[in-house]
């Protein structure tokens, strides 16, 4: 983890957590060893009990009373309302800030784009995702309100964060070609055009559920609305 003495130790848990989730050694549906984690890092509870406060409000686990945290698993219906609120957020800042496009932003998600697609053939699907980040970041940096920068990644953080699957090829090209059509309509001046791409084709979930559900059962056989995609749970398990 390194030397915890510039970051608050809080953001620095915080980040150690979201850490091991990523690389899969913490694994949806397990509870933390909280006395583990303590012990590994060398650190008081305080600062692990903040930095868990804040993951559970994004979603990423639940603190049980006398029971312990589990990281939760993702469902379909998490995935559902995800998307629907990363469309309705994303379409209402590029709403707000198209007068501020210039030729600068059309070049970079150009140029992110044409890189993404450089990752997809290298399958490097941890370049593609923060090259991904960027493209939509262009448009969002533009906006006044940062509340909703804050909201927005933590929730495709919850999409993708745990152990990455690699990524389905298909769905990603699609991805690049839904990006080029959005570039087009800043290009045209046609706002409705970019709203409604963002809105009602990136982050629809009926248009993308068949990859959506490619994506997340690459390693079950089914999907219950109401269950994790990741169905091996191990309750008792620590880290």
């Amino acid at each position: 983890m390194g030397v915890l003495n510039v970051k608050s130790l809080r953001e620095q848990v915080y980040e150690y957590i979201r850490d091991e989730m990523c690389a899969g050694r913490i694994r949806p549906g397990t509870t933390l060893n909280l006395n583990q984690i303590s012990t590994h890092l060398g650190i008081s509870k305080t600062p692990l009990r903040d930095a868990l406060i804040r993951l559970e409000v994004e979603g990423f686990v639940t603190i049980l009373p006398r029971r312990g945290v589990i990281v939760n698993a993702l469902t379909l219906q998490d995935v559902k309302d995800i998307y629907q609120i990363c469309g309705a957020l994303e379409g209402d800042v590029v709403q707000s800030v198209f007068d501020r496009f210039n030729d600068g932003h059309v070049e970079a998600m150009r140029r992110l784009n044409d890189e993404m697609h450089t990752a997809i053939k290298q399958a490097a699907f941890e370049t593609y995702y923060n090259l991904n980040i960027a493209f939509h970041d262009v448009f969002l940096n533009l906006s006044d309100n940062r509340k909703i920068r804050a909201m927005l990644m933590p929730l495709k953080q919850r999409l993708y964060d745990f152990q990455r699957l690699p990524y389905v090829k298909a769905w990603e090209l699609r991805n690049l070609d839904e990006h080029d059509q959005f570039i087009a309509s800043i290009v045209g001046a046609d706002i409705s055009e970019a709203v409604r791409l963002l809105r009602d084709v990136h982050w629809s979930f009926p248009v993308q559920e068949d990859f959506i559900r490619a994506y997340h059962e690459q390693h079950v056989d089914a999907l219950p609305t109401s269950q994790p995609f990741d169905t091996e749970q191990n309750p008792k398990g620590g880290m």
